[in-house]
């Protein structure tokens, strides 16, 4: 394998796949990367497992015309800024950078994203809101098993960036001890049991060998999914298998007996999918409630197996303080939650406005929204199951222009459709809640050329040790409000 020493400009050439080089690390891209730079012409590679000032060996695992992607082999001579890693897993890449330090990434690159993708200005970009824990802070974490030395059946997370396989977990120290605990007990009765991780590699025509049951006819296994009340400490566990045969009801006794009344449900989902994902699938009750119970705020929420909900309970909290704060409700708005989800944000802002409507595609957490509606006896609410594009038109049309818009789209953000929905349906106000920051600034560019102004954004630290962003946008219909300064 041939190393190449490329720090500086003028190397000769692109880098070729499975290709060492010597790179020093200039920044950090969105997405958590670092950044070098090689040649006169400044060819990027993105570096996984490196922060600026660092000097690593990295092997190239993908290749571009204009970039390039490498995996760091070997710190040669660290960053001035690193300080020692706390955690054995490659989910909390950050860890290695002071936590002020990434609250100041974080904060730069939203306000990077905002001006140089979505070319906008007079904004006001307020002060990042920090996490109030930087450790244990997760509510779900899902795992994958996979089979590590000796064939040994191991639970954990994907190695990162080009790696292969399924690097095995000690204490995960982005779960509480009791999620740890549920963890070890799943993987200490399937290797009791001798069960089999499913195969990621085989090849895309093995599709058959891939979803079916292994030889014995028993399950393969694909995932695990821990999920945490951080209000009353009790677990929901599912295990994600391929079809077969699986004494899911002796799973559920022997995690009964390590948990106690910690232990909410045990569900167990069959999926055929090839894609790596917990979602989809038949999915099955095993023992004890097929709901989470968990609180935010006064609100008294029950979480299905496959709903959506923010995985840092105590920050999204936080996050919906500040949707409440851009809103500045009146108490007489008409207010739609697009991308209502389970109807957090909907139901905690009811009680300031006239009537919230609000519209989710997935039929199940408009139940749960529903349900949670009455169960915390809010009557100004209305939910209803639909794809935006065509629901929306239909919900104008039945209840009038809206006042007030909250929308929380999933990453790639809203669809040219949508936006075209939503600019129809003339909101004095838009709050846009994003956890991408690089598909925020183009929506938002699109709304400003129709008529908004971008007033206020505010980012959240939901996830430290991580890159991920949580944002906060504020727009305003021209005429309406003050811009800021």
């Amino acid at each position: 394998m041939s190393v190449r020493v490329l720090e500086q400009p003028g190397g000769a050439g692109r880098p070729q796949r499975g290709e060492v080089l010597e790179l020093r690390i200039e920044s950090l891209a969105f997405g958590g990367e670092g950044v070098a730079r090689l040649g006169e012409g400044g060819y990027v590679v993105f570096v996984a497992d490196a922060v600026p000032g660092d000097r690593v060996r990295a092997v190239v695992h993908r290749r571009k015309r204009s970039y390039a992607h490498a995996r760091t082999l070997e710190l040669l001579e660290p960053s001035p800024q690193r300080i020692p890693a706390l955690a054995s897993h490659p989910g909390v890449p950050w860890q290695v950078l002071p936590y002020e330090r990434q609250l100041e990434v974080k904060q730069d690159q939203v306000d990077d994203a905002l001006r140089r993708i979505g070319r906008l200005d007079r904004f006001e970009l307020q002060e990042i809101v920090p996490a109030t824990q930087q450790w244990r802070y997760r509510n779900k974490l899902e795992y994958s098993f996979g089979q590590g030395e000796g064939e040994r059946l191991v639970c954990g997370f994907h190695a990162s960036a080009g790696g292969r396989g399924v690097q095995p977990l000690g204490d995960c120290l982005l779960a509480s001890e009791r999620g740890n605990l549920a963890r070890e007990a799943v993987l200490r009765w399937c290797r009791g049991e001798g069960l089999s991780a499913w195969d990621r590699g085989a090849f895309p025509e093995a599709r058959e060998q891939r979803t079916a049951a292994a030889a014995d006819g028993r399950v393969r296994l694909r995932n695990l999914v821990v999920r945490e009340s951080r209000h009353s400490g009790r677990l929901q566990i599912r295990i994600v298998t391929t079809a077969g045969e699986l004494d899911a009801g002796s799973l559920a006794r022997a995690l009964s007996e390590e948990l106690g009344e910690a232990l909410c449900g045990v569900l167990w989902t069959r999926s055929r999918s090839l894609a790596e994902t917990t979602a989809g699938g038949e999915t099955e009750l095993v023992w004890g409630e097929g709901e989470l119970p968990e609180r935010i705020g006064e609100l008294d929420l029950r979480i299905s197996a496959e709903a959506f909900f923010q995985t840092n309970t105590e920050m999204a909290e936080k996050l919906y303080g500040v949707v409440a704060e851009y809103a500045a409700l009146q108490g007489w708005e008409r207010v739609y939650d697009l991308c209502s989800g389970i109807g957090t944000i909907a139901l905690m802002v009811a009680p300031r406005a006239g009537e919230v409507w609000g519209i989710e595609l997935l039929e199940q957490a408009v139940a749960d929204a529903i349900a949670g509606a009455r169960r915390n006896e809010i009557a100004n609410v209305h939910f209803y199951a639909g794809d935006i594009r065509f629901a929306l038109p239909e919900l104008l049309r039945r209840a009038g222009l809206p006042d007030l818009v909250v929308v929380d789209p999933p990453r790639a953000g809203l669809s040219k459709k949508v936006l075209r929905r939503l600019i129809e349906a003339a909101p004095k106000r838009i709050v846009y809640v994003s956890c991408n920051p690089t598909t925020l600034a183009p929506n938002a560019a699109e709304l400003v050329a129709a008529g908004w102004a971008l007033r206020r954004v505010r980012p959240v630290d939901m996830f430290p040790q991580t890159h991920h962003i949580e944002c906060v946008a504020l727009l305003e219909r021209a005429g309406e409000g003050k811009a800021p300064g």
